[in-house]
Protein backbone atom coordinates (compact mmCIF):
# COMPACT_ATOMS: atom_id res chain seq x y z
CA UNK A 1 0.00 0.00 0.00
CA UNK A 2 1.37 3.90 -0.92
CA UNK A 3 -0.27 6.12 1.21
CA UNK A 4 0.05 9.68 -0.26
CA UNK A 5 -0.90 12.40 2.18
CA UNK A 6 -1.25 16.18 1.87
CA UNK A 7 1.39 16.66 -0.37
CA UNK A 8 2.54 20.25 -1.42
CA UNK A 9 5.08 20.63 -3.85
CA UNK A 10 6.15 24.34 -4.87
CA UNK A 11 9.03 26.00 -7.38
CA UNK A 12 8.96 29.56 -6.39
CA UNK A 13 5.49 30.84 -6.99
CA UNK A 14 3.91 27.89 -8.80
CA UNK A 15 2.57 25.45 -6.84
CA UNK A 16 2.69 22.28 -8.75
CA UNK A 17 1.10 19.92 -6.07
CA UNK A 18 -1.87 21.23 -3.57
CA UNK A 19 -2.82 19.12 -0.49
CA UNK A 20 -2.97 15.80 -2.41
CA UNK A 21 -4.05 12.81 -0.28
CA UNK A 22 -4.50 9.50 -2.15
CA UNK A 23 -4.23 5.72 -1.92
CA UNK A 24 -2.26 2.93 -4.15
CA UNK A 25 -3.65 -0.48 -3.04
CA UNK A 26 -1.02 -3.35 -3.64
CA UNK A 27 -1.14 -5.17 -6.94
CA UNK A 28 -3.69 -2.33 -8.77
CA UNK A 29 -2.74 -0.94 -12.30
CA UNK A 30 -3.21 2.86 -11.06
CA UNK A 31 -3.57 5.54 -13.50
CA UNK A 32 -2.70 9.34 -12.82
CA UNK A 33 -4.80 10.83 -15.60
CA UNK A 34 -4.70 14.84 -16.04
CA UNK A 35 -4.11 17.51 -18.49
CA UNK A 36 -0.57 18.87 -19.29
CA UNK A 37 0.51 20.96 -15.97
CA UNK A 38 -1.56 19.43 -13.84
CA UNK A 39 1.27 17.63 -11.98
CA UNK A 40 1.60 14.05 -13.06
CA UNK A 41 5.07 13.82 -13.30
CA UNK A 42 6.25 16.05 -10.51
CA UNK A 43 4.16 13.35 -8.16
CA UNK A 44 5.41 10.27 -10.08
CA UNK A 45 9.22 11.76 -9.45
CA UNK A 46 8.23 12.21 -5.80
CA UNK A 47 6.98 8.63 -5.26
CA UNK A 48 9.96 7.80 -7.00
CA UNK A 49 12.41 9.66 -4.24
CA UNK A 50 13.51 11.75 -6.67
CA UNK A 51 11.87 14.82 -5.23
CA UNK A 52 11.03 15.84 -2.14
CA UNK A 53 7.57 17.72 -1.43
CA UNK A 54 7.46 20.97 0.42
CA UNK A 55 5.26 19.48 2.42
CA UNK A 56 3.55 16.09 3.37
CA UNK A 57 4.52 13.08 3.29
CA UNK A 58 4.55 9.28 1.42
CA UNK A 59 4.85 6.10 2.94
CA UNK A 60 5.83 3.14 1.10
CA UNK A 61 4.96 -0.19 2.85
CA UNK A 62 5.25 1.96 6.71
CA UNK A 63 9.31 3.83 5.23
CA UNK A 64 8.31 7.63 4.73
CA UNK A 65 9.97 8.29 0.87
CA UNK A 66 12.03 11.15 2.12
CA UNK A 67 13.65 9.46 5.05
CA UNK A 68 14.09 6.36 3.65
CA UNK A 69 14.98 7.19 0.15
CA UNK A 70 17.31 4.65 -0.65
CA UNK A 71 15.70 1.79 0.83
CA UNK A 72 12.76 2.75 -1.48
CA UNK A 73 14.66 3.42 -4.41
CA UNK A 74 15.62 -0.12 -4.15
CA UNK A 75 11.32 -1.01 -4.62
CA UNK A 76 10.58 1.33 -7.09
CA UNK A 77 11.48 0.73 -11.32
CA UNK A 78 10.91 4.41 -12.65
CA UNK A 79 10.71 5.04 -16.50
CA UNK A 80 10.52 8.99 -17.65
CA UNK A 81 8.47 10.06 -19.84
CA UNK A 82 11.78 11.05 -22.47
CA UNK A 83 13.98 8.01 -21.56
CA UNK A 84 17.65 7.81 -22.30
CA UNK A 85 19.49 5.35 -24.35
CA UNK A 86 23.16 4.66 -25.16
CA UNK A 87 22.76 4.09 -28.73
CA UNK A 88 26.03 2.25 -29.27
CA UNK A 89 25.38 -0.47 -27.23
CA UNK A 90 23.62 -3.49 -27.65
CA UNK A 91 20.15 -4.44 -25.67
CA UNK A 92 22.49 -6.86 -23.63
CA UNK A 93 24.87 -4.43 -23.08
CA UNK A 94 22.73 -1.87 -22.21
CA UNK A 95 20.72 -3.99 -19.49
CA UNK A 96 23.50 -5.59 -18.36
CA UNK A 97 25.19 -1.72 -17.78
CA UNK A 98 21.99 -0.90 -15.24
CA UNK A 99 22.40 -4.48 -13.86
CA UNK A 100 26.09 -3.65 -12.84
CA UNK A 101 24.44 -0.44 -11.16
CA UNK A 102 22.09 -2.00 -9.10
CA UNK A 103 24.80 -4.21 -7.76
CA UNK A 104 23.65 -7.21 -9.68
CA UNK A 105 26.30 -9.93 -8.96
CA UNK A 106 27.64 -10.89 -12.50
CA UNK A 107 27.06 -14.39 -12.30
CA UNK A 108 23.74 -13.65 -12.25
CA UNK A 109 23.49 -10.72 -14.56
CA UNK A 110 23.15 -13.25 -17.75
CA UNK A 111 20.45 -15.06 -16.84
CA UNK A 112 18.53 -11.52 -15.11
CA UNK A 113 18.98 -10.02 -18.87
CA UNK A 114 17.70 -13.28 -20.66
CA UNK A 115 15.07 -13.44 -18.65
CA UNK A 116 13.83 -9.86 -19.39
CA UNK A 117 14.94 -9.94 -23.26
CA UNK A 118 12.28 -13.03 -22.77
CA UNK A 119 9.54 -11.00 -20.74
CA UNK A 120 9.75 -7.68 -23.30
CA UNK A 121 9.80 -10.10 -26.17
CA UNK A 122 13.29 -8.59 -27.38
CA UNK A 123 15.10 -11.87 -27.19
CA UNK A 124 15.87 -11.72 -30.85
CA UNK A 125 17.36 -8.10 -31.19
CA UNK A 126 19.29 -9.32 -28.01
CA UNK A 127 22.69 -8.38 -29.95
CA UNK A 128 20.93 -5.27 -32.24
CA UNK A 129 22.50 -1.80 -31.43
CA UNK A 130 19.96 0.11 -29.38
CA UNK A 131 19.88 3.04 -32.23
CA UNK A 132 18.50 0.43 -34.99
CA UNK A 133 15.03 -0.22 -32.70
CA UNK A 134 11.60 0.96 -33.57
CA UNK A 135 10.24 3.19 -30.58
CA UNK A 136 8.09 0.91 -29.27
CA UNK A 137 11.49 -1.68 -29.21
CA UNK A 138 13.01 0.99 -27.14
CA UNK A 139 10.14 1.64 -24.74
CA UNK A 140 9.76 -2.03 -24.16
CA UNK A 141 13.59 -1.93 -23.23
CA UNK A 142 13.75 0.70 -21.28
CA UNK A 143 10.41 -0.81 -19.28
CA UNK A 144 13.06 -3.93 -18.81
CA UNK A 145 15.67 -1.50 -17.43
CA UNK A 146 13.24 -0.57 -15.03
CA UNK A 147 12.84 -4.18 -13.86
CA UNK A 148 16.35 -4.75 -13.52
CA UNK A 149 16.37 -5.46 -9.93
CA UNK A 150 13.00 -6.30 -9.60
CA UNK A 151 11.25 -3.55 -8.14
CA UNK A 152 7.80 -3.83 -6.33
CA UNK A 153 6.90 -0.74 -7.96
CA UNK A 154 6.55 0.53 -11.31
CA UNK A 155 6.51 4.40 -12.36
CA UNK A 156 5.69 4.79 -15.79
CA UNK A 157 5.04 8.41 -16.69
CA UNK A 158 3.44 8.09 -20.29
CA UNK A 159 4.67 5.00 -21.34
CA UNK A 160 2.15 4.60 -24.22
CA UNK A 161 3.32 8.24 -25.60
CA UNK A 162 4.64 8.22 -29.43
CA UNK A 163 3.76 4.67 -29.75
CA UNK A 164 1.56 3.17 -32.88
CA UNK A 165 -1.89 0.84 -31.96
CA UNK A 166 -0.04 -1.89 -32.38
CA UNK A 167 3.01 -1.48 -29.81
CA UNK A 168 0.17 0.23 -27.61
CA UNK A 169 -1.52 -3.19 -27.67
CA UNK A 170 1.87 -5.05 -26.76
CA UNK A 171 2.41 -2.54 -23.73
CA UNK A 172 -0.78 -3.25 -22.46
CA UNK A 173 -0.48 -6.73 -22.31
CA UNK A 174 3.21 -6.70 -20.73
CA UNK A 175 1.63 -4.56 -18.24
CA UNK A 176 -1.60 -6.99 -16.95
CA UNK A 177 1.18 -9.82 -17.23
CA UNK A 178 3.29 -7.84 -14.61
CA UNK A 179 0.31 -7.30 -12.35
CA UNK A 180 0.05 -11.16 -12.52
CA UNK A 181 3.64 -11.19 -11.05
CA UNK A 182 2.51 -9.47 -8.19
CA UNK A 183 3.85 -6.01 -9.37
CA UNK A 184 2.02 -2.51 -8.24
CA UNK A 185 1.84 -0.63 -11.36
CA UNK A 186 1.72 3.70 -11.71
CA UNK A 187 0.88 5.10 -14.59
CA UNK A 188 0.72 8.64 -15.33
CA UNK A 189 -0.96 10.04 -19.06
CA UNK A 190 -3.61 11.77 -20.57
CA UNK A 191 -4.45 8.58 -23.41
CA UNK A 192 -7.33 8.25 -21.08
CA UNK A 193 -8.88 5.07 -23.35
CA UNK A 194 -5.38 3.85 -22.64
CA UNK A 195 -5.96 3.75 -19.07
CA UNK A 196 -9.60 2.80 -18.92
CA UNK A 197 -8.87 -0.26 -20.92
CA UNK A 198 -5.76 -1.29 -18.24
CA UNK A 199 -6.17 0.15 -15.12
CA UNK A 200 -8.02 -1.13 -11.97
CA UNK A 201 -8.07 2.25 -10.25
CA UNK A 202 -7.48 5.81 -11.15
CA UNK A 203 -7.02 9.54 -9.89
CA UNK A 204 -8.18 12.77 -11.81
CA UNK A 205 -5.79 15.22 -11.35
CA UNK A 206 -6.35 18.89 -12.17
CA UNK A 207 -4.33 21.94 -11.18
CA UNK A 208 -2.08 19.60 -9.20
CA UNK A 209 -5.41 18.43 -6.90
CA UNK A 210 -7.14 15.15 -7.09
CA UNK A 211 -10.30 15.70 -8.49
CA UNK A 212 -11.77 12.34 -7.53
CA UNK A 213 -10.01 8.62 -7.22
CA UNK A 214 -11.14 5.19 -7.09
CA UNK A 215 -11.94 2.48 -9.44
CA UNK A 216 -12.88 3.30 -12.98
CA UNK A 217 -16.33 2.37 -13.00
CA UNK A 218 -16.79 4.33 -9.33
CA UNK A 219 -15.11 7.46 -11.08
CA UNK A 220 -17.26 7.53 -14.46
CA UNK A 221 -20.43 7.10 -12.07
CA UNK A 222 -19.87 9.53 -9.75
CA UNK A 223 -18.46 11.94 -11.75
CA UNK A 224 -20.43 11.14 -14.98
CA UNK A 225 -23.89 10.75 -13.16
CA UNK A 226 -24.27 6.83 -13.53
CA UNK A 227 -23.21 4.26 -16.36
CA UNK A 228 -24.84 4.45 -20.09
CA UNK A 229 -26.24 1.89 -21.14
CA UNK A 230 -27.08 1.07 -24.46
CA UNK A 231 -29.98 -0.57 -25.78
CA UNK A 232 -30.55 -1.77 -29.87
CA UNK A 233 -34.23 -3.05 -30.74
CA UNK A 234 -35.50 -4.37 -33.96
CA UNK A 235 -38.56 -1.57 -33.79
CA UNK A 236 -41.05 -0.06 -31.31
CA UNK A 237 -38.20 2.47 -30.39
CA UNK A 238 -40.95 5.16 -29.63
CA UNK A 239 -42.57 2.35 -27.29
CA UNK A 240 -39.47 1.66 -25.21
CA UNK A 241 -38.23 4.77 -24.75
CA UNK A 242 -41.80 5.64 -23.17
CA UNK A 243 -40.80 2.72 -21.12
CA UNK A 244 -37.05 3.09 -20.34
CA UNK A 245 -38.54 6.67 -18.61
CA UNK A 246 -41.18 4.96 -16.62
CA UNK A 247 -38.33 2.54 -15.20
CA UNK A 248 -36.87 3.80 -11.78
CA UNK A 249 -33.12 4.56 -12.12
CA UNK A 250 -33.42 5.35 -15.44
CA UNK A 251 -32.88 9.11 -17.32
CA UNK A 252 -31.41 11.03 -19.96
CA UNK A 253 -33.34 7.94 -22.83
CA UNK A 254 -32.14 9.43 -26.16
CA UNK A 255 -32.27 7.51 -29.44
CA UNK A 256 -29.76 7.98 -31.68
CA UNK A 257 -28.57 5.95 -35.49
CA UNK A 258 -33.00 4.95 -35.41
CA UNK A 259 -32.57 1.98 -33.24
CA UNK A 260 -30.21 2.45 -31.13
CA UNK A 261 -30.91 4.07 -27.34
CA UNK A 262 -28.90 5.44 -24.90
CA UNK A 263 -29.58 6.04 -20.92
CA UNK A 264 -28.08 6.67 -17.79
CA UNK A 265 -28.95 4.28 -15.01
CA UNK A 266 -27.48 4.76 -11.46
CA UNK A 267 -28.70 0.84 -10.27
CA UNK A 268 -26.52 -1.74 -9.36
CA UNK A 269 -25.97 -5.12 -11.59
CA UNK A 270 -29.45 -6.86 -10.76
CA UNK A 271 -31.59 -4.39 -11.04
CA UNK A 272 -29.89 -3.45 -14.36
CA UNK A 273 -31.22 -7.33 -15.16
CA UNK A 274 -34.09 -6.25 -14.17
CA UNK A 275 -34.57 -3.64 -16.74
CA UNK A 276 -33.57 -6.08 -19.49
CA UNK A 277 -36.48 -8.75 -17.99
CA UNK A 278 -39.07 -5.47 -17.91
CA UNK A 279 -38.02 -4.98 -21.76
CA UNK A 280 -38.41 -8.63 -22.79
CA UNK A 281 -41.58 -8.79 -20.45
CA UNK A 282 -43.04 -6.02 -22.25
CA UNK A 283 -42.04 -7.92 -25.96
CA UNK A 284 -39.77 -5.50 -26.73
CA UNK A 285 -37.59 -7.24 -29.55
CA UNK A 286 -34.12 -6.14 -27.45
CA UNK A 287 -31.29 -6.82 -30.14
CA UNK A 288 -28.36 -5.53 -27.65
CA UNK A 289 -28.63 -4.69 -23.93
CA UNK A 290 -24.87 -3.81 -22.54
CA UNK A 291 -23.09 -0.72 -20.49
CA UNK A 292 -21.39 1.00 -22.55
CA UNK A 293 -17.33 0.92 -22.55
CA UNK A 294 -16.06 2.77 -19.47
CA UNK A 295 -13.43 4.63 -21.75
CA UNK A 296 -15.68 6.56 -23.58
CA UNK A 297 -17.41 7.20 -20.55
CA UNK A 298 -13.77 7.87 -18.79
CA UNK A 299 -13.29 10.43 -21.64
CA UNK A 300 -16.20 12.19 -21.04
CA UNK A 301 -15.85 12.59 -17.56
CA UNK A 302 -12.30 14.30 -18.23
CA UNK A 303 -13.72 16.90 -20.81
CA UNK A 304 -15.66 17.83 -18.32
CA UNK A 305 -13.61 18.50 -15.42
CA UNK A 306 -10.79 19.58 -17.03
CA UNK A 307 -12.56 22.12 -19.23
CA UNK A 308 -11.71 25.67 -19.67
CA UNK A 309 -7.77 24.10 -18.54
CA UNK A 310 -4.70 24.63 -20.42
CA UNK A 311 -1.76 23.70 -20.89
CA UNK A 312 1.53 24.67 -19.40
Amino acid sequence: MIKIQHIYKSYRRVDALKDLSLEIPQGSIYGLIGPNGAGKTTLIRILAALLAPTAGEVWFDGEEVVRQAALVQRKVGYMPDFFGVYADLTAVEYLEFYAGIHGIPRKKQTSTVNDLLELVDLSSKRDANVETLSRGMKQRLCLARALVHDPEVLLLDEPASGLDPRARVELRELLRTLQEMGKTIIISSHILLELAEMCTDIAIIQGGQLVVAGDVEHVTRRIGGGRQIEIRVLERVPETTALLKEIEGISNVTSENGDLLQAEFTGDDRELHGVLARLITEGIPVVSFAPRSSGGRLEEVFMSITEGSSPS
